[in-house]
C-alpha cells in the first residue's frame, strides 16, 4: 500500500471507531442496554484501535540512530 491508500484506510477506520463510540453511548443510554452487544461493540472498537495504530506506524519512517 502506498501512503495515500494508508491515509485513506486510516480515515475510514477512524470514522468507524467514532461511529462505534456513538453506538456504544446510545446503547448505554437506554434502560434496556444489551450488555452482550455492548461488549461486542467494545471489542470491535479495540480491534479498530489496534488497526489504526498499525497503519499509523507504517506512516512513520524508521529512524536508525
Amino acid at each position: 500500500m502506498d501512503e495515500s491508500e494508508i491515509r485513506g484506510r486510516l480515515e475510514a477506520l477512524r470514522i468507524e471507531h467514532r461511529d462505534l463510540d456513538a453506538a456504544i453511548d446510545a446503547l448505554l443510554g437506554t434502560s434496556t442496554a444489551d450488555q452482550l452487544q455492548v461488549a461486542r461493540l467494545k471489542k470491535r472498537k479495540l480491534k479498530l484501535r489496534d488497526e489504526i495504530a498499525m497503519f499509523e506506524d507504517q506512516l512513520i519512517p524508521d529512524i536508525i540512530a
